[in-house]
């Protein structure tokens, strides 16, 4: 798709050119008009088109620091063919209130493909649908844990697109997890569409995290070299791990949870993870691991309630090198 001129929204970007594109999504009752920026880079020579998204949550900061930090080191002008475009914010109004969905309540990421008469949520994943998703070959979207939960650096993809699973092992994060698609989802839409996509989970909203952040950027330089848009490839510092299933560890008892194992570590069934200790000193309630497993994210909440997730595992491992 990426032709000789890229025509986004009456926006013409000519190959070896740089643009910023500005679409009009909303506006906040002030009247403040709000727009979603998206940076176009264009390499002198033809080549698939990359979409790099963050911020569909607006919480969700550590993918729009990915992303943020990428076109701070000029990383897109050294494309040596192709097209990124990237977009480090979608969802303006959800990052504006520090809430993961739009003031409306609606989650943009359960809207796909949208409708332009729609909630507000659905009018922004109709932008996107519509005057993005057209021109795109392939797409990283960019996401953190929620409330209070941290993901261990880790691509998902869907089993049934062979495409998706080959863009998943290329981006070389430490954890692959193999993950149906979410009806009215980015990828979901993305996929109908014919686009394999690719979702980054790493960190934790409202919160920056130095190791997800850099494995996120180390993944965009990996896809560009398995894509043929960038010289290099980045020299993988870790074996991927292949995760075929997951189950949630929940809290049997409200009260303070204290873990002692956390993202990233390896549990054997039986072993110690945490404890819950009620404020008064009278119980303490031990969480162990039902069954071997790897921790793919853990609550960092220091006070849960009785059926909180705790912990997420995964299990059916296989080790990639």
């Amino acid at each position: 798709m990426d032709s000789e001129i890229l025509n986004i929204d009456n926006n013409l970007i000519e190959r070896g050119e740089f643009k910023t594109i500005r679409l009009l999504v909303g506006r906040l009752p002030s009247d403040t008009r709000i727009f979603i920026q998206a940076h176009v880079y264009r390499s002198e020579n033809p080549g698939p088109v990359l979409l790099l998204l963050a911020g569909v949550h607006g919480d969700e900061i550590n993918g729009m620091e990915i992303i943020r930090s990428s076109i701070e080191r000029n990383m897109f002008d050294k494309i040596t063919s192709g097209t990124v475009i990237a977009i480090p914010l979608l969802n303006v109004f959800g990052f504006i209130n520090f809430s993961r969905d739009v003031p409306d309540g609606k989650d943009v990421n359960r809207s796909f493909p949208g409708s332009s008469t729609g909630s507000l949520a659905s009018r922004i994943a109709r932008t996107l649908t519509k005057k993005i998703l057209p021109h795109v070959d392939y797409a990283l979207d960019f996401h953190t844990g929620g409330a209070s939960r941290y993901n261990y650096p880790q691509v998902r993809f869907a089993k049934s697109d062979p495409k998706s699973a080959q863009l998943a092992r290329a981006f070389q994060a430490p954890l692959l997890l193999e993950k149906g698609m979410i009806k009215n989802s980015f990828r979901k839409a993305a996929f109908d569409l014919g686009i394999p996509v690719i979702v980054y989970e790493g960190g934790e909203s409202i919160r920056l995290d130095g190791f997800s952040i850099e494995k996120g950027v180390e993944g965009i330089r990996n896809v560009l070299h398995y894509l043929g848009m960038w010289p290099t490839p980045e020299k993988s510092s870790h074996r991927c791990t292949l995760i075929r299933k997951t189950t949630w560890i929940r809290a049997s008892y409200s009260g303070l949870f204290i873990w002692t194992k956390n993202s990233g570590a390896t549990v054997l069934k039986g072993e110690p993870m945490a404890v819950i200790k009620d404020p008064f000193g009278m119980k303490s309630i031990p969480v162990n691991a039902p069954r071997d497993a790897i921790i793919v994210g853990h609550n960092n909440a220091s006070v849960v309630n009785q059926g909180d997730a705790l912990f997420h595992i995964g299990y059916d491992l296989e080790t990639i090198t």
